[in-house]
């Protein structure tokens, strides 16, 4: 029994065994490791590379400097001015607390501000800079600057913020900038870098925004070395912002600030256009507003008055008001009437005040009627009951077909945001959008330009222009982009006959210098002579009562129901080359108010700068000497709220220069 051994084999078996997975197992661990050390060398090398890099390189995106607008001649309407500003650089304070107490002694710094400003840099890392206050005076700058030494971690700097050195005159036409918002980040399908650049500032309104991705230029990068903190080292390259393109537009800024003094008090719409080449030489609306308070900051109680101001002040009215034209739509009427063969312009039409179609009466706007009248006289007189019946027997798809040749009921794809269509109606788009069907008194209704006719100040200046020039006269905005100027069209011929152009040049030569035309008192003397007409409308329904009794006047109701005041135009005559159109919202009477602005101004077009008083009528010479010496107190007063007594010269070489006697 002593030499029994079978135990000691089965135990040398079980170490051989577990030797070998021990082995096995060793093996697959040290495969398994090189296998994931090649993978991680070879294969994943780039991948962490690139980590790392990123983890040691802070890339950092560099704004552009925003393009600068023009006038037509070189006037700056908008530049980038220096913006003092203050930064903090948190762990080089030593004690942030006691810095910005000692800052609020130089700069107002409210106490709120200053916790605030310590919450922020404690949310940051401790060497980025805070910003702690911008939009200081140069005086301001300088006492910080001087007082460095006491205050560590304080960095002055000199950046750019938007300026716009004529206000008012062109905040509709220029627009302003702002900070970028929500729904910036929402429209950005190109995912441009720029727009997470905290503060960059985006065009809001105006060519701002309409040409804003040509004027806001194109980021640039730079690559800096940082530690493990992250605290830069060293710049390892940079590629520079490309600046944004400088834009010139085609308006005339002695123009735009005399049509914005001339419109005094109202609430007033207007459009100068260059026949030739329908460069848009000015587009007021009043009242208008200061663009630089929405940069360097509104007031709530500012943007509450601007915002809820019945007259508008941000709206852009010559290009988005819609408005009944009237009876300057008399006009498309008339040219409408003119292709029918069975419209004789000489035919006599009879007009006792009123056109009877079932049992309603459609009223002339005077009283007792016009008499007997043919196209000529209808015009100069603008008898309603005239425009009725040709209207009627017109129709209104050739009178929809006509208005839109001459422009009426579309946009013309301006930079400018908010550009409206008007509305020219015909039998379907009333049947699409109410239902019903287009009856014969809704034809009487657009006869005179009410009803359902809708256009913008813009669309009737374009109107006239094709008018006076027989040309399909397209408006524009932009002269050139980065001094590339923009090619001038020729303008092919209105499909519309000569003499019937002919006859409504006639006309409106009539309205305005004939003793019996509608805007006579508006004429000029024989030097320039000018043709158009006059409308205005009606926003309120009268009543046979007050018919019976007497049409209530304008001046006895309440602003808000009163008449808009009409005038379109151009001058001279014989060789036209510019075209007006002007509506003054709740003005009362064409005639009275809307055609007077529009004499001036045309005159202003004509010769650059106020007009000699030989170019008006002797009779109202003393009153015009007047009216411009109160242009002078007015353009004095405007020169003086600004800044640069630079941007007061055109208009103030143009009254010296004027002869008074």
């Amino acid at each position: 029994m002593k030499n029994y051994s079978p135990p000691k084999l089965v135990e040398k078996s079980l170490f051989n065994r577990r030797a070998l997975i021990l082995g096995v197992s060793q093996f697959a661990f040290i495969a398994t490791l090189g296998w994931k050390m090649r993978q991680l060398q070879v294969q994943d090398s780039e991948k962490y590379k690139l980590l790392s890099d990123e983890n040691r390189i802070n890339i950092r995106i560099l704004p552009p400097i925003r393009g600068v607008i023009f006038d037509r001649e070189g006037l700056i309407l908008a530049t980038n001015e220096q913006n003092y500003r203050i930064v903090m650089i948190r762990e080089e304070t030593g004690s942030p607390e006691k810095v910005l107490n000692n800052l609020a002694k130089i700069i107002d710094l409210p106490s709120k501000e200053i916790k605030k400003i310590i919450k922020e840099s404690e949310i940051n890392k401790s060497f980025v800079p805070i910003m702690i206050a911008e939009k200081l005076t140069w005086s301001q700058f300088l006492k910080v600057g001087i007082n460095l030494p006491s205050l560590p971690g304080i960095l002055p700097e000199v950046g750019l913020q938007r300026s716009y050195d004529f206000d008012e005159i062109m905040a509709h036409i220029v627009g302003y900038v702002g900070p970028v918002s929500a729904a910036d980040l929402k429209s950005n399908k190109k995912q441009d870098p720029l727009l997470q650049i905290p503060g960059f500032h985006v065009g809001k309104t105006g060519i701002e925004k309409g040409l804003d991705n040509f004027l806001k230029g194109a980021a640039g990068l730079t690559r800096m070395e940082v530690n493990a903190r992250g605290r830069p080292i060293r710049k390892l390259d940079e590629n520079l912002s490309k600046k944004g393109q400088n834009v010139q537009l085609t308006l005339d800024t002695k123009l735009q600030e005399f049509s914005m003094i001339r419109s005094e008090s109202h609430n007033l719409a207007s459009v100068v256009l260059d026949i030739k080449s329908g460069d848009i030489l000015s587009l007021t609306s009043t009242p208008s507003f200061d663009p630089n308070k929405f940069v360097k900051g509104l007031s709530i109680k500012d943007w509450e008055a601007l915002r809820n101001s019945k007259s508008r002040p941000l709206s852009n009215k010559a290009i988005s008001g819609n408005y009944p034209p009237g009876s300057t739509f008399k006009m498309v009427v008339a040219l409408a009437a003119m292709s029918n063969p069975l419209f004789n312009p000489e035919d006599l039409i009879d007009c006792e005040g009123h056109y009877e179609l079932g049992e309603r009466k459609f009223h002339c706007w005077r009283n007792g009627g016009h008499g007997k009248m043919n196209l000529e006289n209808a015009m100069k007189q603008s008898c309603d009951v005239y425009f009725y019946k040709i209207a009627e027997l017109t129709g209104i798809e050739k009178i929809s077909s006509t208005a839109n040749r001459l422009g009426l009921g579309q946009t013309f794809s301006l930079p400018l945001p908010g550009e409206a269509k008007g509305l020219i109606p015909t039998r379907g788009w009333k049947k699409e959008i109410t239902n019903n069907k287009w009856r014969t008194g809704d034809t009487l209704n657009t006869g005179i330009g009410q009803g359902y006719v809708l256009t913008t100040p813009l669309q009737l200046a374009v109107m006239t222009a094709r008018i006076a020039s027989g040309k399909t006269v397209t408006p524009k905005i932009i002269k050139a982009i980065n001094g590339r100027r923009i090619r001038t069209v020729k303008f092919p011929n209105l499909d519309i006959s000569k003499k019937s152009l002919r006859a409504m040049n006639i006309g409106m030569y009539k309205v305005v210098n004939d003793k019996k035309g509608t805007a006579y008192k508006s004429r000029t003397s024989n030097i320039i002579e000018i043709a158009g007409k006059t409308g205005t409308v009606q926003i309120r329904q009268i009543s046979k009562k007050e018919r019976a009794r007497g049409v209530i006047k304008n001046k006895d109701l309440p602003y808000l129901k009163r008449d808009h005041a009409l005038f379109v135009g151009y001058a001279p005559f014989e060789k036209p080359q510019y075209a007006i159109s002007i509506i003054v919202e709740h003005g009362g009477g064409g005639a009275e108010i809307a055609a007077p602005i529009a004499r001036d101004i045309l005159l202003f077009a004509m010769h650059g700068t106020l007009p000699p008083i030989s170019d008006y009528p002797k009779d109202q010479q003393g009153q015009i000497r007047n009216k411009f010496e109160s242009y002078r107190t007015k353009r004095d007063k405007v020169f003086k709220s600004r800044k640069d007594g630079k941007r007061a010269i055109f208009f103030q070489s143009g009254v010296n220069s004027l002869a008074w006697s």
